[in-house]
């Protein structure tokens, strides 16, 4: 039976950096890839006790397809782990490792050259993101297993990016200890919560860091995706893991390579305004910074921040403005005005009306531009 788990939280780990917000990137397009992204193996679970498990001969023949990813923004850099799954560079990860970044890059196995990367789409719904290495050449790629075939007590070893610690990537042994789980995580960074079903549960230690990294078998094979761990307890390792298995996170993998977006999955990069918005009501709430404003409308999107660089802030936008419509249609809520930005795409032209804090209203033709993952 599927069980939810309180104080769960994702790994990706975030730390005080020195980079400012992009803006006006070029869109990510579908991938071009000849390579087709790989199917789960045929074969069954190794069935293999936590005491048979070779861990130092398992990160070697893991690691060569471990890669850091690392995203700076606003003063902070964010950071997890991929699993390459094509020798041309497509790396599977978080949703949550990749969500906010403009600018990205990866180095293979903690050493060597750094990449730039961009992403391919992402599933905010499954927590799944493809991304493509850029300009690396041939890379050495996952071996896969099957996740249908997983079983209790069976040994994992769970290998990636914990602490961003510098180096090659941190290994934890342990063992299978639930199937089918259904959680709510909380991404530590944004506060933004998900559910998540169908997740494999592991006792392996997590860490910070860990969130898109290969949870593989005895065999070497990954057989799910690292994602969140319960730290109820305030700690930052976590014996309480939870993985996404690797069938589900393949298939949804292969749709984003196809370019085939749908309700949850989206294919390259959202289209962008550049502010940080509320909700109307929650001015009066202690919203807007806790200052008590009172906005000069009672619905809209209450502009709280204006990105410098990016379309809003040219088009004279200013917090304490309410954004109201949207070529024409009324906008009521950031909710209604993220689904439409977003049912827009990069280079596209819309009509925005707002009312600034003075009660004057204001309308612009904005063109959007290329936003960060979400």
């Amino acid at each position: 039976m599927a069980a939810s788990v309180a104080a769960v939280a994702l790994l990706a780990a975030v730390g005080l950096g020195g980079y400012e917000l992009g803006s006006g990137l070029t869109p990510s397009a579908p991938s071009t890839a000849s390579q087709s992204i790989p199917s789960p193996s045929a074969g069954g679970s190794s069935g293999t006790s936590s005491s048979e498990i070779n861990v130092a001969r398992l990160a070697a023949k893991v690691d060569p397809a471990v890669v850091d990813l690392t995203w700076s923004s606003q003063g902070q850099t964010s950071s997890g782990t991929g699993i390459i799954l094509t020798s041309n560079g497509e790396v599977l990860t978080n949703n949550h490792v990749v969500a906010g970044s403009f600018q990205l890059t990866a180095q293979v196995a903690g050493s060597g050259p750094t990449y730039q990367a961009k992403v391919v789409g992402t599933d905010v719904t499954d927590d799944v993101a493809l991304v493509q290495i850029e300009g690396g050449g041939t890379f050495h790629t996952a071996v896969l297993g099957n996740s249908s075939t997983v079983q209790v007590g069976e040994a994992v070893v769970a290998i990636g990016n914990a602490l961003a610690l510098p180096g090659p990537p941190t290994v934890t042994q342990g063992a299978v200890t639930a199937l089918n789980r259904s959680i709510t995580a909380t991404d530590q960074a944004s506060g933004l919560s998900e559910n998540l079903t169908g997740m494999i549960q592991i006792d392996a230690p997590l860490e910070p860091g860990n969130s898109g990294g290969p949870l593989v078998n005895a065999a070497g094979q990954v057989i799910a995706m690292n994602t969140a761990a319960d730290t109820g307890g305030g700690q930052t390792a976590s014996t309480v893991g939870f993985a996404i298995p690797i069938n589900r996170a393949l298939a949804i993998a292969s749709q984003i390579q196809k370019g085939q977006a749908s309700s949850t999955i989206q294919i390259g990069a959202p289209a962008y305004l550049g502010i940080e918005a509320e909700n109307v009501s929650a001015a009066g709430q202690g919203g807007f910074g806790g200052f008590g404003y009172t906005p000069p409308v009672s619905s809209g999107a209450l502009v709280v921040a204006v990105v410098p660089g990016t379309p809003a802030a040219g088009a004279g936008l200013a917090a304490g403005d309410v954004i109201t419509s949207f070529n024409g249609k009324p906008i009521t809520s950031v909710a209604e005005l993220t689904t439409v930005i977003h049912a827009d795409k990069p280079g596209q032209t819309a009509v925005f009306g707002w009312v600034d804090a003075a009660g004057n209203a204001h309308t612009a033709s904005i063109t959007l531009a290329s936003g960060p993952a979400e």
